[in-house]
């Protein structure tokens, strides 16, 4: 099959999911990813063939992608701050807000051999970006799930700087004691998005990222926004700065959780479409 006869039949089994210029980015990546084609082949090259083998395996994962699997799962990586990082159907496909949460975690870290501490980490996409951007470091990544803490620890991200130290724990029991004493910044990017929200959401979040990562009850959204206080009351250092991803209906409320439990400086800031996304706190 020729890759633009391969690429307008994609586009078409996937009309029903995604607005069409979503939908050719989604088969165009796939074709890069799996023959090694640039953007324009189909173009530049219009006698491309795709090998018979190789169209076995794409159209493998044109049924994946047509019912639905997010393109990151399909192709088992998903990029964030320039690195690639492995995803799996047991961790959330990383967000390009998330990587503001990062950014402003660097330009709040005071301290280039200070102490982090990501929790939820889900992939470790945040505490391993902050350990290479952050060489001397020491960084914790902690989640409940160990499926989750397998594709953390397991990232393919081989460096001569220190690799993030990963532990399962339940944010929402008290926190355990780390050897390395208090933290110098406190992370997360936790369960946010209320179970009415979901009718909102598209299909290929609702069906195929874990629930576990994703969604708190109606009556207590913030459920989670108070154990990370509570961690960031016993293991906060002085002068320390926290920050957390929000759900965007709940910035004020969130704002107000983290004054009442006596942090100073806290602010909302807006992600890169003006929607409250973010909370910093301070000791």
């Amino acid at each position: 099959m020729l890759l633009g006869d391969f690429l307008k039949e994609g586009i078409s089994r996937l009309k029903s999911l995604y607005p069409p210029e979503e939908a050719r980015d989604i088969v165009l990546t796939l074709c890069e990813s799996r023959l090694g084609t640039g953007r324009y082949t189909y173009a530049t090259d219009p006698d491309y063939s795709i090998a018979p083998d190789s169209l076995d395996s794409l159209s493998g994962d044109m049924d994946r992608l047509s019912a639905g699997e997010p393109l990151q799962y399909v192709l088992g990586y998903a990029w964030f701050l320039g690195r690639r990082f492995k995803v799996t159907t047991d961790v959330l496909i990383p967000r390009p807000e998330t990587e503001i949460l990062c950014q402003e975690a660097i330009k709040a870290f005071k301290d280039p051999r200070g102490r982090i501490l990501d929790l939820c980490t889900g992939s470790g996409c945040v505490a391993w970006s902050l350990a290479l951007e952050l060489p001397g470091s020491v960084v914790y990544g902690v989640d409940i799930s160990k499926a989750a803490l397998a594709v953390a620890s397991g990232q393919d991200l081989s460096s001569d700087r220190s690799s993030p130290v990963f532990l399962k724990a339940d944010i929402l029991d008290s926190p355990p004691l780390f050897p390395c004493g208090k933290f110098d910044l406190i992370l997360s990017n936790p369960p946010y998005i209320m179970e009415s929200q979901k009718k909102d959401m598209r299909p290929n979040v609702l069906d195929h990222e874990p629930s576990l990562a994703l969604f708190v009850p109606d009556e207590d959204p913030l459920v989670f926004y108070r154990a990370v206080a509570r961690w960031a009351e016993a293991l906060l250092a002085e002068d320390g700065t926290g920050l957390v991803e929000i759900n965007e209906t709940l910035g004020s409320q969130t704002r107000d959780l983290f004054l009442g439990f006596g942090f100073g400086k806290v602010e909302i800031i807006d992600d890169f479409f003006g929607k409250n996304r973010f909370v910093k706190f301070m000791r």
